[in-house]
């Protein structure tokens, strides 16, 4: 049942970020979107490099970005859609940041990673080609810079571990 509902909020939110996708979103906004999106890729970094004290440091770095977003510039529909999706990355950001666990940190990084691809699907926010990762050992999926998997979830103990899944071509 708990799949099903996860399955009906995600269709739900892809189609609200492909509604978004014909939608001009203001220019400040989608720099900022990828600002978060940067910010995003060093707490991956430090993941695969197993080093939850830098994940932390770069979690509260995320957090900064992620509160810079100007929701004056967005739409009604886009500031609906913003904020429950901003209150779920805030949630796992500060987890990521209040611990130098990196195991723990990991198990909100995945959660973490679905709803970074949601605001930068619905927002346009990568400025240089983003790659979907995938991780069939643990059934999570993360964004790469990079299209050679290093895997946050296993660091060195399964590095290549994964597969490109998706690319999203860098939005101008």
């Amino acid at each position: 049942m708990k799949t099903i509902k996860t399955f009906a909020l995600l269709f739900i939110i892809f189609g609200a970020s492909n509604t978004f996708a014909q939608t001009k979103t203001d220019a400040e906004v989608v720099n900022q979107t990828n600002e978060v999106l940067v910010a995003y890729y060093n707490i991956k970094d430090a993941l695969v490099a197993t080093n939850g004290k830098l994940a932390s440091t770069k979690a509260a770095d995320f957090l900064t970005k992620l509160n810079a977003i100007n929701t004056n510039k967005l739409t009604a529909a886009q500031k609906e859609f913003y904020k429950p999706l901003k209150d779920k990355l805030a949630f796992d950001a500060e987890h990521i940041n209040e611990t130098q666990d990196a195991e723990h940190q990991r198990d909100h990084f995945g959660s973490l990673s679905t709803n970074v691809l949601l605001l930068v699907k619905a927002f346009k926010g990568n400025q240089s080609d983003a790659y979907v990762q995938y991780c069939p050992m643990v059934k999570k999926s993360w964004l790469s810079n990079d299209k050679a998997i290093k895997n946050p979830y296993y660091g060195d103990k399964m590095l290549t571990c994964g597969k490109v899944t998706e690319t999203l071509g860098k939005n101008k």
